[in-house]
């Protein structure tokens, strides 16, 4: 498969839009949805931050399960990074759990905007259970995906690429999607997160 080189993104703009909860609440308009989705502690805030450069545009829990709604982010007035509700966390109840799962369900299955879904895990452990059942429902429902492997400082950079061997065949991961090891401490991945992102958004 043919690589093109893209240039890094300069955000020059990023700002918090709304927190949604249902299809009416969504921004008005065409311009185009960038998914984020994973765990609830994996550290999808983290990641909007440093991608945009803003040490407060998302805001970061010490508790996980605290994001409930979509937060719509408009970046450079260009497309949307929307995180979703984290999954996996026991401590919310099985009926908040449903709902938040149909909500997203609705939002990646009926957002005629959304390009892509970038998928975060901790590159320390193997994917949970949920986390493949997220890949492989986005796989079925054919969304593009990349796989951001989060946390990448926390490892030697000598055993990244066993750590993405080892995502990569729990997820039973196409070939073509990419699994980039990402550290939102050190910015590790951030060139190439972007560029991910760029394709999705092309």
């Amino acid at each position: 498969m043919e690589k093109r080189l893209v240039k890094t993104m300069i955000v020059k703009d990023a700002q918090f839009i709304i927190s949604a909860v249902s299809e009416k609440q969504y921004p008005e308009g065409s311009l185009p949805e960038i998914a984020m989705a994973g765990r609830s502690n994996v550290g999808k805030s983290s990641f909007i931050n440093r991608m945009t450069n803003r040490k407060k545009l998302a805001k970061t829990s010490s508790k996980p399960g605290r994001t409930q709604t979509l937060n719509y982010y408009l970046i450079n007035n260009r497309f949307y990074f929307v995180d979703v509700p984290g999954y996996g966390y026991a401590a919310v109840s099985k009926k908040e759990r449903r709902s938040w799962g149909k909500m997203i369900e609705n939002y990646l299955l009926g957002r005629k905007q959304l390009k892509g879904v970038v998928l975060l895990l901790d590159i320390r452990h193997e994917p949970t259970g949920d986390d493949c059942l997220m890949y492989q429902f986005l796989k079925h429902c054919r969304i593009p995906v990349v796989v951001i492997a989060t946390k990448a400082d926390k490892i030697s950079k000598g055993k990244h690429a066993k750590h993405v061997k080892i995502i990569r065949e729990k997820l039973q991961a196409d070939p073509e999607d990419m699994v980039i090891p990402f550290s939102a401490e050190t910015g590790i991945g951030k060139d190439e997160a972007w560029k991910a992102i760029e394709n999705l958004l092309d």
